[in-house]
């Protein structure tokens, strides 16, 4: 996918924090690589984010307090706030405004998005160490109190948390990467941590499930390697049968044909037999071969 220098250049905050998808990221990095000005915007934009990071704002006393009161009011006041026209509606259609309305928009995205808190430390996964890396204004009006103006603001938040898989909410949050729709990268590198706790029931079967349902190859074969000391169980091996079948991977079928001949058992004579009459690849089909041979079952169906 070939970006423009403009999109890149969007990307970059994200690209810095990390909240890019993998494929994002090798789109913007590939890019980088071939574009001189961007790389050059990139170092800027590092240096940037580091001259802010190194800022930390005061926490005024009782601020808390006063954010849980003024959130308490503005609930109160939100059907009479919607029912009335922002400041934002009356700059746009004033035509005398309508510029200064959009200039000021601008500049409180602009200086919004770029005025953060201190940078995030590695923290406990019960820890609350949360920064906003990317804010932008969604709207504005008059303070409900009159004196002044109310600024509502996305931000997208980075949280950074440690532990060992001993750790029961490390393992989870694993766990939900391993099954995130959009990152196969962040699935593969889950599934390959998880790996070494597939002992444990319930990390066995997220790699089932990653075996049976990831749109992956690569998380598959992950899952695979995990399951490969299981050989003998029985809901392993009735997951690695109907992979054999229905897997359109051939690297997936022919490590699942070993995983499933590690151990002679008989039950696995009649997939293999199947694999035989309808695979197409001449690998797995020498593979599936060899496995009948050395089982002394015949290449045919029963």
């Amino acid at each position: 996918m070939n970006l423009t220098c403009e999109s890149v250049r969007r990307e970059l905050p994200l690209l810095i924090y990390g909240e890019l998808s993998f494929d994002e990221e090798e789109n913007v990095q590939a890019h980088l690589d071939g574009c001189a000005e961007c790389a050059r915007a990139l170092a800027i934009e590092r240096s940037m984010h580091a001259a802010l990071d190194e800022y930390e704002a005061p926490v005024p006393e009782g601020l808390l307090v006063s954010a849980r009161r003024d959130l308490r009011r503005a609930l109160a006041e939100e059907t009479e706030r919607a029912a009335r026209p922002g400041l934002w509606s009356r700059l746009w259609n004033s035509p005398y405004l309508k510029p200064a309305g959009a200039f000021a928009a601008v500049a409180l995205a602009f200086f919004g998005g770029r005025f953060t808190t201190a940078a995030p430390q590695a923290s406990g996964p019960d820890t609350e160490d949360i920064r906003p890396v990317a804010t932008r204004v969604r709207y504005v009006e008059p303070s409900p109190s009159g004196d002044g103006v109310q600024i509502v603001l996305d931000e997208t938040r980075q949280r950074i948390v440690s532990g060992s898989l001993e750790n029961r909410s490390i393992k989870q949050l694993l766990l939900a990467a391993a099954k995130d729709p959009n990152d196969p990268g962040l699935r593969v590198e889950s599934v390959e941590m998880l790996c070494s706790r597939s002992g444990e029931a319930e990390v066995r079967d997220a790699l089932l499930y990653a075996l049976e349902h990831d749109s992956n190859p690569g998380v598959r074969l992950k899952a695979l390697d995990g399951l490969k000391s299981y050989s003998k169980d029985s809901e392993t091996r009735a997951t690695l049968a109907r992979v054999l079948l229905k897997d359109t991977n051939s690297g997936v079928r022919a490590q699942a044909i070993d995983v499933l001949t590690q151990s002679r058992n008989k039950d696995i004579v009649a997939p293999l037999q199947e694999l035989l009459r309808k695979e197409d690849n001449d690998y797995v089909r020498m593979r599936t071969q060899n496995a009948l041979r050395e089982m002394k079952a015949s290449p045919g169906i029963f």
